[in-house]
């Protein structure tokens, strides 16, 4: 019987890991075909030679001051916002809930409309900054507002108060940005979601904080598969639930508010990809973090590319997933059952 079991372990953790190595190779190739591939068409000799040997012509710019930044962010967000959406699902027990439900999203957004606006700074590289503050701020306010009580934060309480903060702060955003026609423009335009636009300076100032969020998501996978057992169970198991819990708010927060702030609301990503992830490896946060955070990348700029590919880039990529996010999210849930998920 033991041997039997650890037969099935040792095929279960070799089966995780080819697939594992599988989605970075297919994220390989969709980083390769994000730099390809755009509204202008390149042979592939000149994309090889702007990248090994730029000589200043028109495809060394399109490709390394357009294409290269692009494809880098998509891939940051695309794993911030995937292993955000299985945090979020994980610490809230809640299926449907994805890396904005602490109110992050609607904090960021407040903050930029709040920067255009009344202290008139312009341009993306201003107001960044606010964007992030703002996400850090909302998720803060949304953990106290949880904890209050004595009892700290619990899914229930965390989702109550993200819902609340979050309907409080697009009451003020609409009340700013309906009295200002450049504060509208700002929003809308951010509002949609993308990764165009951007160069190699958005990236430097938010990958540290990615790269951060991901350390402590990765490392507070064991704790939160002991919180799926439930709160109780884990303090009887030795686990510090109020620790686990601040860490897995924090990773969060800085996954979700420097993707956010850097490129916009990206609807359905973190709350499809977890499902998509937890088909493959099934509930075991060691796996379904890693998972999730590859998918979200490569779902990411396969949209990405798709949009470039058939509209010319008409289409921002918030909108490609939100499009094909919805219809995704309804099989799942038709298939599965919420009970399932």
């Amino acid at each position: 019987m033991t041997r039997t079991v650890t037969v099935a372990v040792s095929h279960r953790r070799r089966r995780r890991l080819t697939g594992l190595a599988a989605l970075v190779a297919l994220l390989l190739v969709i980083c390769a075909a994000s730099v390809a591939i755009g509204a202008k068409s390149l042979p592939p000799g000149e994309v090889w030679t702007a990248l090994r040997h730029p000589t200043g012509t028109e495809a060394d710019l399109i490709v390394r001051s357009l294409r290269l930044p692009r494809t880098v962010l998509g891939l940051l967000a695309g794993l911030a916002l995937g292993a955000a959406g299985a945090l979020m699902q994980g610490h809230t027990r809640n299926p449907l809930a994805d890396p904005g439900l602490l109110g992050v999203t609607h904090g960021a957004a407040f903050a930029v409309v709040f920067a255009v606006v009344v202290l008139h700074v312009t341009g993306l590289y201003g107001f960044i900054w606010f964007g992030f503050a703002g996400a850090l701020l909302a998720s803060v306010a949304v953990f106290l507002l949880g904890a209050v009580g004595g009892r700290g934060a619990t899914p229930v309480t965390l989702a109550l108060a993200g819902a609340a903060v979050s309907a409080l702060l697009q009451g003020f955003i609409s009340a700013i940005v309906l009295g200002d026609e450049r504060g509208m423009d700002v929003y809308r335009f951010w509002r949609i979601g993308s990764i165009a636009g951007r160069d190699y300076a958005v990236v430097g100032q938010i990958a540290p904080f990615l790269v951060l969020g991901l350390l402590l998501a990765l490392a507070g996978t064991t704790g939160l598969n002991t919180l799926a057992l439930g709160e109780d169970v884990a303090r009887t198991l030795g686990q510090r639930v109020l620790l686990t819990r601040t860490l897995g708010v924090l990773a969060i927060t800085l996954l979700t508010g420097s993707a956010v702030a850097a490129c916009g609301p990206i609807a359905f990503l973190g709350l499809v990809v977890p499902h998509l992830a937890r088909a493959i490896t099934g509930p075991d946060y060691r796996w379904l973090v890693p998972f999730s955070a590859l998918l979200g990348a490569i779902l990411l700029l396969a949209a990405d590319v798709a949009g470039r590919a058939l509209t010319g880039d008409s289409f921002e990529v918030g909108i490609l997933l939100a499009l094909a996010g919805a219809p995704v999210f309804i099989l799942l849930v038709r298939g599965k059952g919420l009970s399932k998920l």
